[in-house]
């Protein structure tokens, strides 16, 4: 029997980030030049039990949906970004904007995100996509 694991998880991805593919199907994207040109994209779900995330444009599935019309539920196929694990995709780093690692430091008091070549890592905007496409605010 599998134990369940109990408790705060905590990841260093946060919804909002802006990341980049460092392994799997999305880091092997090539351009028309035929250079490798991995995915970047912005974190819209982060999954920190299971250790994944979802980035928007990318991983995308196709869903067969049947109809509900008690819920007003459309049917058809629908386009939809799976769950990716998060040690395929690394941060930006803002200054160079390459993939970093993130170290966490506490300055005047608080606790910060700090990349690899030392530069603020910014809290991400706390808004969150729903399915109508409207943001709402945290």
């Amino acid at each position: 029997m599998k134990q369940v694991k109990t408790g705060t998880v905590k990841s260093k991805i946060k919804r909002g980030d802006q990341v980049v593919f460092i392994a799997g199907k999305e880091y092997a994207r090539f351009d028309s030049n035929g250079n490798r040109q991995p995915v970047r994209g912005k974190v819209i779900a982060v999954d920190a039990r299971n250790g994944k995330v979802k980035v928007e444009g990318a991983m995308i599935v196709k869903k067969h949906q049947k109809a509900v019309p008690q819920l007003n539920k459309e049917g058809g196929i629908i386009e939809k970004e799976a769950w990716v694990d998060v040690s395929n995709v690394a941060v930006v780093d803002p200054e160079t904007g390459k993939p970093t690692r993130i170290k966490y430091e506490t300055r005047d008091g608080k606790k910060v995100r700090i990349a690899k070549s030392g530069k603020l890592i910014p809290e991400p905007d706390r808004t969150r996509r729903t399915e109508n496409n409207t943001e709402t605010e945290d």
